[in-house]
This record gives C-alpha cells, sequence and structure tokens, in this order.
C-alpha cells in the first residue's frame, strides 16, 4: 500500500508517519507540504490512501479533494483537522473519514478501515463546513493553474465547462455554477442559468434597447446577460453590497 500525508506542519506529518509505521509496516509512505505538492505526487506516485489536512496554506484540503474527485482512480481519503466536536459531527455526517489532531493510534486504526472515496456529493457538503477558498484552480498543459475568488469577475458556463475570468486573464475549472453559487453566495450572484457574477466587480446593471438585461463590469470585456427571473435579485444585491 502506498500513503501519501498531506499536511503544511511538518511534525504533524512525522508524527502520523510514525504510527503508521507501526500500523502498517509494509506500507510506502511519502509526504508532502501542500496541495499543489500532492497532486504532484498523486500523478506520479498513484498512492492509494491519502490524509489530508483541511486547513493549509494556499490551496486547502477541499480543494486537493476537488482535484482528486475528477480522477478515474483517487485515492482513498481521511481527512485530517482540528474542528472543534461540532464541525467534527458534521464531517462525520456526511461518511468522510476523518481524524482529530492530535492523531490518537485507536482513531487512526478506525479510520484506516472507514477509508473511502470521496465524491462530489461529500465535496459540496465539506465545502459548506469549511471557509470558503481564497482561490480556484485548475489542471492545465502549464500545470497547476490558481486564480484569486477577489480577481475574478464572473464564472461562465459555456457548453459543459465553466470558465473564470478576471482582468488578468481567464482559467477553465473543473467547479460547477452550482457549487461555485453555494460556496460563494456572500459575494457572488447568480445573473443567469449560464453566469455568476462578483459583486464587488460589477460596474452598472444595464437595461438594452430591446428590454433585455446585462452587467456591464470592471475590468473585463464581458456583460454576462441577466435573464428576468434574476433581475429584481440581482438590483436588490447591488443595494446592499
Amino acid at each position: 500500500m502506498k500513503i501519501l500525508l498531506v499536511d503544511d506542519e511538518s511534525l504533524a506529518r512525522d508524527r502520523l508517519q510514525r504510527l503508521l509505521e507501526k500500523l502498517q509496516p509494509d506500507a510506502e509512505i511519502m509526504q508532502a507540504a501542500s496541495g499543489e505538492a500532492a497532486l504532484k505526487l498523486v500523478g506520479e506516485k498513484a498512492p492509494d490512501l491519502m490524509f489530508l489536512d483541511i486547513r493549509m496554506p494556499g490551496m486547502d484540503g477541499i480543494e486537493v479533494a476537488g482535484h482528486l474527485d475528477a480522477l478515474q482512480q483517487p485515492p482513498a481519503v481521511v481527512f485530517c483537522t482540528a474542528y472543534d466536536e461540532y464541525a467534527m459531527e458534521a464531517l462525520n455526517h456526511h461518511a468522510v473519514a476523518y481524524l482529530l489532531k492530535p492523531v490518537r493510534e485507536q482513531k487512526l486504526q478506525q479510520a484506516l478501515a472507514a477509508a473511502g472515496k470521496i465524491n462530489r456529493m461529500q465535496l459540496t457538503s465539506l465545502q459548506r463546513v469549511a471557509s470558503e477558498r481564497t482561490q480556484v484552480s485548475s489542471q492545465t498543459h502549464r500545470g497547476l493553474e490558481t486564480m484569486p475568488i477577489n480577481q475574478i469577475e464572473c464564472f461562465l458556463a459555456e457548453q459543459k465547462y465553466v470558465t473564470a475570468y478576471s482582468a488578468q486573464g481567464s482559467l477553465l475549472i473543473p467547479d460547477t455554477l452550482k457549487e461555485l453559487e453555494t460556496e460563494f453566495a456572500t459575494s457572488f450572484v447568480r445573473v443567469h442559468r449560464n453566469a455568476l457574477v462578483s459583486l464587488a466587480h460589477i460596474a452598472r446593471l444595464i437595461r438594452e434597447e430591446d428590454g433585455s438585461w446585462c452587467v456591464e463590469l470592471l475590468g473585463v470585456e464581458q456583460r454576462p446577460a441577466v435573464s428576468r427571473r434574476h433581475v429584481a435579485d440581482v438590483k436588490e444585491r447591488l443595494k446592499h453590497r
């Protein structure tokens, strides 16, 4: 068995490795100090099991799990977290194996038995429990690319894909608009079935000559259409932004 430990704290990784060497002496154990490094190792080494810290700078455990979910054969995932008992109980209800830091041997043994693949429904539920991401990311031919949420002016769904647009460029991402709308409900507003717009980047709401509506954004040329069913909500959100 190949096991990957992902945590930005070296002491936490080393402690977990010592426990795993005791419980799984034949396992090949690898370590990664960041989400980016973890995804690279997943591509190179194809681990069977991953112990994944939730709170990490840069790409956190929830984002890493999102990328794993897109793989045909992802490793089984055990989340590691310092959440309090109430949040841990919420995670437990979503059937994701977890460990509370500092990791105890007995709990580790139970988690090893319960480890299972994360699916998209579990990921969406976890995103509601965890703090919002500070960036979106995507694996491209240039490697792992990221875009800060506070720079994104809109998300547009085009055929089967979603593209994030900012003044600095665009990025094709694996998320769905529905997931993004749920996660970033406080800072983005749905204006159309294929468009989610940053409230902070709306320059103005425009009514065209034919009676249709669109939003003009501050730093990108895209002008997402606003469907009739969303006009009232967009106006209301703009009043209170």
